[in-house]
């Protein structure tokens, strides 16, 4: 498949993908590219803005990923009662632009659209799996949710990366940074279930 992965982040839900697809990966951070590129040498990464490149290239796709930023969205910002009034924002909204797009003119191929559980329900019926909401044109595979203390207490870093198959040791960028990239990765496994499950879809072996 020709895959366009959008908001790449440091591949986590690529990171179980076989190398023989044609990959594309478009993430707007230079160090995040850095610590992609190390794993994923035979990906073309892009250093762009993901939401404008997919709506000028998503018909060249046979299958597009998209995880679009989540902190605006996420139960836990909403349930911090002592956010400042200066960092509240309202939900970033290119979330929903880009799965009505996708829903309505991308027709030639497969897509899903992942973010997290969010404090209020969601505009457009999502998909549960893992501790995620998908949305998409094809059947996503149930997964368990991820239990709390591995999701948020910040001593399972270690245990984060040995289970997102990553090691961040060697990279000369902070510790929060490090943290960061490691907590936006999809479950490696959850990744490939829902590639394979498209591509089953594809040729007809569900």
């Amino acid at each position: 498949m020709k895959i366009l992965n959008l908001y790449a982040g440091i591949g986590g839900n690529r990171k179980l993908w076989s190398d023989e697809h044609e990959i594309t990966s478009i993430e707007c951070d230079p160090a995040t590219i850095e610590v992609y590129k190390h794993f994923f040498p035979n990906d073309e990464v892009i250093l762009a803005d993901a939401h404008l490149f997919l709506i000028e290239n998503y018909q060249n796709y046979d299958f597009i990923w998209s995880s679009p930023p989540c902190p605006t969205h996420t139960r836990f910002n909403f349930l911090t009662n002592n956010i400042p009034e200066k960092a509240k924002k309202y939900p970033d909204m290119k979330l929903y632009e880009e799965i009505i797009y996708l829903k309505h003119f991308y027709k030639t191929g497969f897509w899903v659209v992942e973010n997290v559980i969010s404090y209020y329900d969601p505009l457009i019926e999502p998909t549960l799996s893992d501790n995620h909401y998908f949305w998409s044109n094809f059947e996503i595979p149930f997964f368990e949710k991820t239990s709390r203390a591995i999701r948020n207490n910040a001593k399972n870093f270690d245990y984060k990366q040995q289970r997102n198959g990553f090691n961040l040791e060697s990279f000369a960028i902070t510790k929060e940074q490090k943290r960061k990239m490691i907590n936006n990765c999809v479950l490696p496994e959850l990744g490939k279930a829902i590639l394979d499950s498209a591509i089953n879809e594809a040729t007809g072996n569900n």
